[in-house]
């Protein structure tokens, strides 16, 4: 589990506020199915929320701990049903640049540069 400064947990919160639930944990309780689908949704968008629906005042902070071990998230904030997880988001690799293409064997984008590169050839090998 990841813990943050109060001023991050602050400014986490602040950008929170406008977010709506991505995963809903409901009768069945933490299923392996949830724990994926909250996993997904904090690799896509690092900062989310999950409501609680039908899930006792009581099992609520300790379904929140569960949930950030097993997801190694960090805990923002608990207000009512409404948990608020952030996990930093995994760099992605760029791709590698293309090797530059020989002008010869490049197709032509358009009809003018087709007929230009068969007027250039033809002015060539005259």
């Amino acid at each position: 589990m990841i813990e943050l400064t109060i001023d991050q947990r602050k400014a986490l919160r602040a950008e929170a506020h406008h977010l709506n639930p991505v995963a809903s944990i409901g009768q069945n309780g933490l299923t392996p199915a949830v724990l994926k689908e909250i996993d997904g949704a904090l690799k896509a968008h690092a900062l989310i929320k999950v409501k609680l629906q039908g899930i006792e005042r009581e099992v609520r902070p300790a379904m929140f701990a569960e949930i950030c071990t097993a997801l190694a998230c960090a805990q923002v904030q608990h207000i009512g049903n409404i948990l608020i997880l952030w996990r930093e988001k995994p760099e992605v690799e760029k791709p590698v640049a293309a090797k530059p293409t020989n002008r010869r064997t490049a197709k032509p984008k358009t009809k003018k540069q087709a007929a230009a590169a068969l007027e250039h050839r033809r002015k060539s090998t005259r």
